[in-house]
């Protein structure tokens, strides 16, 4: 997650393959009684995909996954990202572009949860498949399905382990939040919360600025509010970038061992700062799985008009998993051996 400034960067892969498309295993369906879906239509089925930005690993690996179920299932996919996590323009020009372009699908990370759903409900308007991955739109409004992670859950696990690793320390906190008007930070911020048993207006916590999801922001911040609250002995991240970033100032600043830094995300960067001591513990999520059942779900839309049921949610979960060396009881969590074979991004 990183800020650049605001152009449109547009990568295209066009695949192919030979088989007929299924749906993802367990997943529940109906079919629809429109055909302006392109229910029916003969050919390969084209899709969009439409991520926060090209340079994240986790949207890297997103994006690889779906490319490699566009290819099983005989489908063409469009890939194109925003320029920065937040950036919604250049993601109303890539809806845009792709609509133009005559693709029956588009799979979209919001990076605004709320500025992007008329963008959506008019691509909806004429006929188009629409689906979430990673982050729901506001309301669940503009797609016909989500799968993401339970970010609330997320954040949950990464407070209720940060809680058990203070024990009967009293928390002074620091949060290092993601920005507004993107439903992921929020829901992690609340889900962190409700895990460590605060509140917003809690006294434990110290301060909190945002960092956008970038290392060097996290870092930047961390050393700010370190200087405002030299005692600060937990850290809530909104991904792991940003947990990096506080770890390299908590490690300058000599503060490494006294400092409990939670995290979420799962990429292989992180569980290898998991296991190297720079994060106590991450919330690992699997945005391959996303991009799998996005696919999947499109594919079938098109061809006959299938579409997924959503939970009362409006999302359906892909799951998350907690890593630790540090096992603490009561929490069920992997270790890093077992995270560096599930991560996702490059491995170390």
């Amino acid at each position: 997650m990183r800020s650049t400034s605001r152009t449109v960067r547009v990568a295209v892969f066009a695949v192919t393959a030979l088989t007929l498309p299924t749906l993802i295993a367990g997943c529940t369906a109906t079919k629809s009684g429109s055909s302006a879906s392109g229910s029916g239509s003969s050919g390969p089925v084209k899709i969009g995909l439409i991520t926060k930005t090209d340079s994240n690993p986790y949207f890297i690996s997103m994006r690889d996954a779906a490319q490699a179920e566009a290819d099983k299932m005989g489908a063409d996919l469009t890939a194109a990202a925003g320029t920065a996590d937040g950036d919604n323009d250049s993601q109303v020009t890539a809806v845009q572009n792709m609509i133009a372009s005559g693709v029956k699908a588009i799979l979209i990370t919001p990076n605004d949860s709320k500025a992007i759903v008329p963008t959506l409900l008019a691509a909806q308007q004429q006929g188009i498949f629409v689906a979430a991955l990673d982050t729901q739109t506001d309301g669940n409004k503009g797609v016909d399905a989500t799968w993401a992670t339970d970010n609330t859950e997320a954040g949950r696990q990464q407070g209720a382990y940060v809680k058990a690793a203070l024990g009967s320390t009293t928390p002074v906190l620091a949060m290092l939040d993601l920005q507004p008007g993107v439903s992921v930070g929020d829901q992690r911020h609340a889900g962190f919360l409700t895990g460590m048993g605060l509140t917003d207006n809690s006294p434990e916590i110290a301060g909190r600025q945002d960092t956008g999801g970038d290392q060097g922001r996290g870092q930047t911040a961390m050393e700010n509010l370190l200087q405002a609250h030299p005692n600060i002995n937990s850290v809530y991240t909104i991904n792991e970038p940003a947990a990096i970033g506080a770890a390299t100032a908590l490690k300058n600043a000599g503060k490494t061992a006294s400092v409990v830094v939670g995290s979420i995300d799962g990429g292989c960067a992180g569980v290898k700062a998991v296991q190297d001591g720079q994060i106590a513990a991450t919330v690992m999520q699997f945005p391959s799985k996303m991009a799998v059942a996005g696919v999947d779900a499109a594919v079938a839309a098109v061809k006959d008009g299938t579409k997924p049921t959503v939970p009362p949610t409006g999302f359906i979960d892909t799951g998350v998993q907690l890593i630790t060396d540090k096992p603490l009881a009561g929490m069920n969590s992997q270790n890093t051996a077992w995270g560096l074979d599930n991560c996702w991004g490059n491995k170390p």
